[in-house]
């Protein structure tokens, strides 16, 4: 048994949608995502809330890790670039980084790609530190 990057019993929507953590520090946190059936639109592409659940949950674990400990973070803002659709069967990769990290706020940002590398979408948020 594998010991788990991130544990996603504190983020259970995240866990209900499949995510997979494979990576978590506080200067990136990398994710994945199948592209089931149940999270498309009616054409067979991934929808666009489940492209921004995937990269709020990276943004957010990432802000946690980077936070000091006893403090919390919550997204105050979230803004996404949809490039290409990701089609039911694949699985789209993530990775989130931060653009900024100060005492009172964090900024992320997370590229979503395809299995063929081809870029899904850019998610920008922030996310703020509270007590």
């Amino acid at each position: 048994m594998t010991t788990p990057v991130f544990d996603l019993d504190l983020l259970p929507f995240a866990a209900l949608m499949g995510v997979e953590i494979v990576h978590a520090a506080p200067d990136r946190v990398e994710g994945r995502l199948a592209v089931r059936p149940d999270l498309c639109t009616a054409g067979g592409i991934l929808h666009g809330g489940a492209a921004m659940a995937l990269a709020d949950t990276l943004g957010a674990i990432g802000a946690f890790l980077s936070t000091p400990e006893g403090k919390r973070t919550t997204t105050l803002e979230s803004k996404t670039n949809f490039i290409a659709p990701a089609a039911v069967g694949s699985t789209v990769k993530a990775t989130a980084t931060p653009l900024h990290i100060g005492r009172r706020s964090s900024i992320w940002v997370t590229r979503i790609e395809g299995d063929d590398g081809r870029l899904v979408a850019v998610v920008t948020q922030t996310q703020m530190t509270v007590e």
